[in-house]
């Protein structure tokens, strides 16, 4: 256990930065807790997931902006859920792109679906960077203060490793069921 530790407090950087760039939940929840543990240190965590999750959605603004066809070929298959992503721009209108990046299944779609648009570069690189910042500091920051919480978690997981499968199929298919209703053609 001891050297998984390690192994974390010296390559948990890199991969804490490379999940960043799509998404970071898990990463930046397990980097807040191995902070809380004292293997990793919280500020660097928190700006590393900054820093890779605003560069992340600025990736994919330019590659729908910019490669449209490479990137429409790739969503052939997500022609529904990118309709969906189009439809929460028009109701909550800049609001998504601070909204994006808390739910869990859209945040790769909102930028895609902004950089297909005529939306101004500048308003979303302002509301993306302060938006991931926010993500940041709320994740990194609510993980390492919950830390003692998740550690117990992880204890009760590992002598029952039965319940780790449970949770993962309530919460996928509460994601899926989600997914699903509001994709759903009317």
């Amino acid at each position: 256990m001891e050297d998984t530790f390690s192994n974390l407090a010296t390559y948990g950087y890199i991969g804490l930065f490379l999940y960043s760039l799509g998404g970071g939940f898990l990463a930046i929840i397990g980097a807040g807790v191995l902070s809380f543990m004292g293997k990793m240190d919280l500020t660097t965590s928190i700006a590393i997931a900054f820093f890779a999750n605003a560069l992340g959605d600025f990736l994919l603004f330019y590659m729908a902006r910019y490669q449209k066809t490479m990137m429409m070929d790739g969503l052939r298959k997500h022609r529904r859920k990118l309709a969906l992503a189009h439809v929460m721009m028009k109701k909550n209108g800049s609001w998504i792109i601070l909204i994006q990046k808390f739910v869990y299944g859209i945040k790769t779609l909102i930028p895609i679906a902004i950089g297909l648009t005529k939306y101004d570069f500048k308003r979303f690189a302002i509301l993306n960077v302060l938006s991931a910042g926010i993500w940041a500091l709320v994740f990194g920051i609510g993980s390492y203060y919950s830390g003692s919480a998740l550690v117990k978690l992880a204890g009760i997981v590992g002598d029952k490793p039965w319940i780790a499968p449970l949770i993962l199929v309530f919460f996928g298919g509460a994601l899926w069921l989600y997914m699903e209703k509001a994709t759903k053609k009317k």
